[in-house]
């Protein structure tokens, strides 16, 4: 009869283990949490790896407080969402080490087919024992600044409620045969408010003035980001000298990447964003696929929305516009979607390489070098 080693193999993972952490600082237990909405499973393993317990935490300060309080030292992992920044802030209060895993990127976790949230917490804490860097641990942004970044994500429900609100009067216009003449949504009342049909200007009058409510709320963020910049975030002013980026679109930046200094090279920066495309290579099949769309999707937004104004009728002559422009004339399948991704990329690469060198802004710098002549009398082009 064969034996079965399967418990012999994970009892020896266990030793392994152990004694790659022999050099460590020793923890009292090893602790997995499922953050939910109202409440989050909590898994707890003993400092050999064994099960302890697990239990049922609410999603309110105290709870955690009491609870934790009462473990000794510990390292916790816990999943990155909206309530993980408070709840790992009460962790280490409690006097315990925490990872906030980005399980997007923890396949053990995020494609499992036995996906639950008990088991979620499970597996957490056993990552959090054996290698706490296989949970791809992210760092929370400093609470001034997650108070500043409100203003910004503040100011996009207002953007996406006039949004619909303009929407909705085009499409209310097209039912009596009318379509509304393009224009910008700050000057959607003054322009078309007239052309809108004689039947439905009674039902569509609240909602005009409900777009002119929110451009002067929009106005009134505007004015707050610019404020905050000028007083907490100097440096915006690089940023600002690339053409098509305003104190918005810096501001977004600065306040979403946090530490210029976390990423030693620029171009990973693209990368953190999602904008690389994603690879599925297998000997000769590279199939070409659509991009990873991982990172901040409101900061991705922002900067391709920027790469439309580069390529625009209304974008400057510079590197980046010359650079969207070639891939363009490449022709192909969504050519044109492909050049404003790659320099939306680019554009990232640039705030960020702007952020921490403080140089100049030349937005031919590349595409008006001099050929070089060396002391042989051999030209290089730079």
């Amino acid at each position: 009869m064969k034996k079965d080693t399967s418990k012999t193999k994970k009892e020896n993972g266990y030793v392994r283990a152990a004694k790659q952490r022999s050099g460590e600082e020793k923890f009292a237990f090893y602790v997995g949490i499922d953050l939910g909405d109202k409440t989050s499973e909590v898994c707890v393993l003993g400092p050999d790896g064994g099960f302890r317990e697990s239990f049922r935490l609410a999603m309110k300060a105290t709870a955690f407080q009491d609870r934790l309080s009462k473990l000794g030292r510990s390292r916790v992992a816990i999943e990155a969402g909206g309530q993980s920044r408070w709840v790992a802030e009460i962790i280490e209060r409690c006097g315990h080490q925490v990872f906030v895993a980005n399980t997007r990127k923890v396949a053990y976790i995020s494609e499992s087919d036995d996906k639950n949230d008990p088991g979620d917490a499970y597996k957490l804490a056993e990552l959090v024992y054996f290698k706490p860097r296989l949970l791809h641990p992210i760092q929370h942004r400093s609470a001034e600044a997650q108070a500043d970044l409100s203003w910004i994500r503040a100011r996009e429900v207002l953007v996406e409620s006039r949004t619909q609100v303009v929407n909705a009067v085009r499409g209310i216009s097209k039912a009596f045969g009318e379509r509304l003449a393009k224009c910008s949504t700050e000057a959607f009342t003054a322009r078309l408010a007239e052309q809108v049909p004689e039947a439905i200007r009674g039902a569509v009058a609240p909602l005009l003035e409900t777009i002119d409510h929110l451009n002067e709320q929009i106005r009134y963020y505007d004015q707050m980001e610019a404020h905050i910049a000028r007083q907490r975030y100097e440096k915006y002013k690089l940023l600002e000298q690339v053409d098509g980026v305003g104190v918005h679109t810096a501001l977004s930046f600065m306040l979403t990447i946090g530490d210029a200094a976390r990423f030693e090279k620029s171009r990973t920066v693209g990368c953190y964003l999602g904008m690389r495309p994603r690879q599925r290579d297998s000997g000769d099949s590279k199939p070409q696929l659509g991009i990873t769309k991982s990172g901040d999707e409101y900061l991705r937004k922002t900067l391709v929305n920027c790469a439309h104004y580069i390529l625009g009728p209304h974008g400057s002559d510079s590197d980046l516009r010359r650079f969207g422009q070639r891939i363009c004339e490449r022709g192909g399948k969504n050519a044109k979607k492909r050049a404003v991704i790659a320099v939306a990329r680019k554009l990232a690469v640039l705030l960020h390489r702007l952020w921490v060198s403080g140089e100049v802004y030349e937005p031919l710098r590349n595409s008006g070098r001099a050929p070089k002549v060396h002391a042989e009398g051999v030209v290089a082009v730079a």
